[in-house]
């Protein structure tokens, strides 16, 4: 039987589309539900045009945490992954999946990650650290930003001259090409 997954995004969704592509008639796992705590994100759209049901949620809602896993319990979601959501996962729904979330950060963790290092703020750090590398980690989420087991990483060269557009094109390249089937692959293990 596929695995079940509920995608948590907050902007956009460029990583969720590329996600929900991956597992449109994928014999592993489908995409189930997508979650958002922004009304206004583009990722809503995403979601509908895969005719994939949404919820939007707030912060005590999330905090809390009951009724979002009442929602994930409902749908038998077995996975969660995180695609530009930037709120730390309460304790909750860390137990209630273990070792089941994985999340993307825009560099090379340990390096400029933890709280409030996130998007176009990653990118600055790299090149106010002069970095002559980046890249993206694929990790599972414990408790803390940025901490928990790298599953993945893949790298790109970072010149002097590359302005932070540069940078951030680079890694959305990595994120796109490599996060689906990441996923995909840590689904498989997680299953023997």
């Amino acid at each position: 039987m596929k695995k079940r997954i509920a995608i948590f995004a907050s902007g956009s969704g460029s990583n969720a589309q590329k996600i929900m592509e991956h597992f449109k008639d994928n014999e592993i796992a489908e995409v189930a539900l997508l979650l958002t705590n922004n009304p206004d994100s583009y990722v809503l759209q995403r979601a509908d045009n895969f005719e994939i049901p949404s919820h939007i949620f707030n912060r005590q809602e999330f905090t809390e945490a009951d009724e979002i896993i009442k929602i994930l319990d409902n749908l038998n979601i077995d996975f969660l992954v995180l695609a530009g959501f930037l709120w730390l996962v309460p304790q909750k729904i860390l137990r209630r999946f273990p070792n089941k979330i994985l999340n993307i950060h825009p560099a090379l963790l340990p390096a400029h990650g933890g709280k409030g290092m996130y998007g176009d703020r990653v990118h600055q750090a790299v090149i106010d650290a002069g970095d002559k590398e980046s890249g993206i980690t694929i990790h599972v989420i414990n408790e803390n930003f940025d901490e928990g087991e790298t599953v993945f990483q893949a790298k790109f060269k970072v010149n002097p001259e590359d302005t932070l557009e540069e940078i951030r094109f680079n890694g959305q390249q990595l994120e796109h090409l490599h996060y689906p089937s990441v996923i995909e692959s840590y689904i498989k293990k997680l299953k023997n």
